[in-house]
């Protein structure tokens, strides 16, 4: 199994950070108030940072993708490369530089410059939130012109709302498709999607797969920020998995924040993200976990870890009757193989007493 989308920065402060209002907006002035506040040491972050990766790893997550806010400087950024660092040869980390808002406009030179310094320190791909930009457009633009720079790839927040009226993911497949982008684009989030008619959802879903943009969904941290503010037919917040799956493009889940201001709750468990695609995004239990497992890989442009010959031997044995069981119970039990080697075991116990 793979984490495609995670906050590794933010992970685990739950307790420090409250978000009274609960909502997306609410989640970033909590936790921009308390960065500024200077209530998080470069120490304290790739100590949480690592406990995070801990527990992903023995669940059996053997590759994670984690977005960082750099428009605060490098220290945060600095501390996942050190987390990184210490479980090397454990699992695979990939980092994503996630930009402040606004990063377009003279508003946003103290973020472009954020930036450049981050490129320079060393990430995977470069990553930014056009729906919360006043130039979301431009901000697109710019993100694939440093991204060509770099000689990396992309991976944004896209659509995050639920506002019909912004609908990013179809700019931003006709981008990459006229601009022959030589690297991947992933597409996180994408809420707005799933709040299209169908024939507009069928469309933009084509223009993804032929684009080759991979879509990341994020149950869990959707669930908890969205639709507040509708309090009849309350939106899931979840992206069109249907019409973005039958048009061929790449669907995997992912879990998001986890233990912080944008989601409370979360057990750093892919098998988590694999029910809620069960029973939110109405899923079936075998292609659920495809998509927290060999889709997951392959939005993280790693080979194969299937159980067949020739494969990458990153796996996880559960004590479970099959993949529905292991959704429906994720029994604590488990061992985690990374190519090959064994790195992390749970064991489970459970008396009743009569």
């Amino acid at each position: 199994m793979a984490e495609p989308h995670a906050h590794l920065d933010k992970a685990l402060t739950a307790e420090k950070v409250p978000n009274p209002r609960g909502d997306l907006l609410g989640a970033i002035d909590a936790w921009m108030t308390a960065a500024s506040a200077g209530l998080f040491t470069p120490e304290d972050t790739a100590d949480r940072a690592t406990d995070a990766l801990e527990l992903l790893l023995a669940n059996g997550a053997t590759a994670v993708r984690t977005h960082v806010n750099i428009g605060a400087g490098a220290e945060a950024l600095q501390a996942v490369r050190e987390a990184r660092s210490r479980m090397d040869g454990l699992l695979d980390v990939q980092i994503v530089a996630l930009t402040s808002n606004p990063i377009t406009g003279p508003e946003g030179r103290e973020n472009r410059r954020a930036l450049a310094v981050a490129l320079e320190v060393g990430v995977d791909l470069i990553g930014g939130c056009p729906h919360l930009d006043p130039d979301g457009t431009m901000l697109m633009s710019d993100a694939f012109a440093a991204a060509s720079d770099a000689g990396i790839g992309l991976d944004l927040h896209v659509d995050e709302v639920l506002d019909p009226q912004v609908l990013y993911l179809r700019e931003l497949s006709r981008m990459v498709s006229d601009s022959g982008f030589a690297h991947p684009v992933t597409a996180s989030h994408c809420v707005t999607l799933g709040l299209q008619s169908p024939d507009v959802q069928a469309a933009v879903s084509r223009e993804v797969a032929d684009a080759g943009v991979s879509v990341v969904a994020l149950p869990q941290t959707n669930l908890f920020l969205q639709g507040r503010n509708h309090p009849t037919a309350t939106p899931r917040g979840l992206t069109a998995i249907d019409a973005l799956s039958q048009a061929g493009a790449l669907v995997c889940g992912g879990a998001d924040n986890v233990q912080d201001p944008f989601n409370l709750v979360g057990r750093s468990d892919p098998l988590e993200t694999a029910a809620l695609l069960v029973m939110a995004g109405h899923r079936l239990p075998d292609e659920a976990f495809r998509m927290v497992g060999a889709d997951a890989r392959t939005c993280l442009g790693l080979p194969s870890a299937e159980p067949v010959v020739g494969a990458v031997a990153d796996f996880v044995a559960i004590d479970a009757p099959s993949v529905r069981g292991a959704i429906a119970d994720a029994p604590m039990a488990r061992k985690v193989f990374h190519r090959g080697k064994l790195v992390a075991t749970t064991s489970q116990s459970r008396t009743i007493y009569r």
